[in-house]
């Protein structure tokens, strides 16, 4: 149960870092895939592999998924011709 805990707040600390860099996004994406995936993994079944190749799928899986969803920044000009970065549709 100790561990369950650990690995939910450890997810939680980093579902709040936010970043509009693809690769940081990629690399929180996978550590909360990995962390998820582990625990899939282990109620799936006993032993470390099926730990192990859940842990792999949701890194792989969430670090596409994370680096898929950056928003890609657009740059608009104010009444006076000041560029400036706006999310894009």
């Amino acid at each position: 149960m100790k561990k369950i805990l650990l690995v939910a707040l450890a997810a939680t600390a980093l579902a709040g870092c936010q970043s509009s860099s693809q690769r940081d996004r990629a690399l929180v994406g996978g550590g909360l895939g990995a962390a998820t995936g582990a625990i899939v993994g282990a109620a799936a079944g006993a032993g470390a592999a099926p730990v192990l190749a859940g842990a792999a799928i949701g890194a792989a899986g969430g670090a596409v998924i994370g680096a898929a969803t950056t928003p890609k920044n657009c740059v608009a000009h104010d009444r006076y011709g000041n560029p400036y970065r706006v999310a894009c549709p």
